[in-house]
């Protein structure tokens, strides 16, 4: 068995799997592991984040960490190798694996005079490899750095040992080159020279080279005209003009679910149709039946809030008018109608926006849906979801009123056809029963896609979700 073998054996690694749905890459966000620790199989060892979620991965088997391939904080290719796990610690050092007899590398023969040996034949001669000077080369008098830092601090450069001492020439020109030097430019450059009347031998080139270039000719011709202009006084405590404002801005890589989440929505903008419509409910009753419910013993243990029962009314709209739940299929032109409701919603997390949803939420008593709403929103703060959770949509509600705002134009999920914004419930005067009272009250806004939903369907399913906020007695009567 050979040496390579034998580590091949020994030293098992670990690739960067794809997590689901064909992802391509996932970022590494903090290793549990370093390298010296012992793991065993199963033994979640680092904690990843995809363009969906974040997921922890398990190693699937036993050793000792040898080596972590690459730093939190680095995105990876599905495939590629991101740990590396000694399975037999005990086995001693690892043996060196051979080196091909093509690589190894030859020993240095004495050098014969007058040729120097190499790999493969022989070279030319020492003498033989020396490039001939160019003709009427000039030598500059000092670097171009030198001579412009010279000439900002007013004093001259100090020149080469082996060049002779120059006269300092003006700003934007170059000092005289040795006599009987030509400077190189090509033709066209040479005419603009003369049109300008600038003496070419008195300009510094920037070009490979040496080579005098237009704009070379250029900035002498506006350093031999430009006026002298008056040394700016500074202002104490003001800002020097054109100061860095770089150093005073912070630059945020778009990566992993925030950039998911931003190039869905210019899809989804771009590819749908939207139409927002809204409605402006008085839901005094609703706020009622909330407290109602929290001290129900039915009810003991879950969470129970607005959200709950707006869900719930979104629901029963869908039931009542089920031509609202569908998608678009490009590829057939067709328009897909799905007889089950995963309910999306929207939450805000550290590392963007996600939207899991509820599966067949539209069957769920008010418990089961209370107590999917808080493992959902609770694993999404985690950074748990999984990409599964986050897979099949058909609507959405984002909770807009969380931050106080009235509410919004929400923008579609990708592939689901409508999306409710719940507002912020505040008191305000309403009439109610011919009498000015306050009520609470909130606004809802319902965008969807117009190919999939006319306007009168999209009225009906927020008119059916107002009417049962506004009068919870048809959680029953519709439900």
């Amino acid at each position: 068995m050979t040496a390579r073998t034998a580590n091949d054996q020994r030293f098992r690694e670990f690739k960067m799997p794809d997590v689901g749905e064909g992802l391509t890459e996932a970022e590494i966000l903090k290793w549990y592991v370093a390298a010296g620790d012992t793991v065993t199989d199963g033994q979640v060892v680092c904690e990843v984040e995809t363009a969906k979620a974040a997921v922890e991965l398990p190693i699937p088997f036993d050793g000792v960490v040898h080596e972590l391939r690459f730093p939190e904080g680095t995105t990876v290719d599905v495939g590629q190798v991101i740990i590396s796990v000694d399975t037999q610690p005990g086995a001693g050092p690892a043996a060196p694996e051979p080196v091909p007899a093509a690589a190894a590398a030859p020993e240095e023969p004495e050098e014969p005079q007058g040729r120097q040996a190499v790999l493969v034949g022989y070279g030319a001669a020492p003498s033989s490899t020396k490039r001939r000077a160019r003709k009427q080369q000039p030598v500059p008098a000092q670097p171009v750095a030198a001579a412009i830092q010279a000439e900002l601090n007013g004093s001259a450069a100090v020149a080469p040992a082996a060049a002779p001492a120059e006269k300092a020439a003006p700003a934007g020109q170059a000092p005289q080159a040795s006599v009987g030097a030509r400077p190189l430019a090509k033709p066209p450059v040479r005419k603009l020279a003369k049109d300008l009347g600038v003496d070419l031998a008195a300009v510094i080139p920037s070009g490979a080279d040496g080579i005098v270039t237009r704009e070379d000719v250029h900035a002498a011709a506006s350093a031999a005209t430009a006026p002298v202009a008056e040394e700016p006084v500074a202002v104490a405590g003001a800002p020097a003009a054109g100061a860095d404002l770089a150093a005073r801005e912070t630059r945020i890589p778009v990566k992993g679910v925030r950039k998911a989440t931003a190039q869905a929505m210019v899809a989804s903008a771009f590819t749908a149709p939207h139409v927002t419509e809204f409605i402006t409910v008085d839901v005094t009753r609703t706020m009622k039946l909330v407290q109602k419910l929290k001290a129900d013993p039915d009810m003991a243990g879950l969470r129970v809030n607005p959200l709950l029962l707006v869900a719930k009314a979104f629901l029963i709209a869908i039931k009542r008018n089920p031509d609202v739940n569908a998608s678009w299929d490009e590829e057939n032109q067709e328009i897909v109608r799905k007889d089950y409701v995963n309910l999306g919603i929207a939450a805000a997390t550290p590392r963007g926006l996600i939207v899991p949803n509820i599966k067949d939420a539209g069957v769920r008593t008010l418990p089961e849906l209370s107590t999917a709403l808080s493992e959902l929103v609770a694993t999404a703060r985690e950074g748990k979801t999984s990409p599964a959770d986050m897979s099949g949509g058909t609507v959405t509600i984002t909770n807009v009123g969380v931050f106080g705002v009235d509410t919004g134009t929400p923008i579609l999920n990708p592939g689901e056809s409508a999306i409710l914004a719940f507002g912020a419930v505040k008191l305000q005067p309403w009439v109610h029963k011919g009498k000015v009272k306050p009520r609470h009250v909130t606004t809802l806004a319902l965008s969807f896609d117009h190919r999939l939903v006319d306007g009168e369907l999209g009225s009906r399913v927020l008119a059916d979700t107002a009417a049962v906020l506004e009068n919870p007695q048809r959680l029953i009567t519709w439900g």
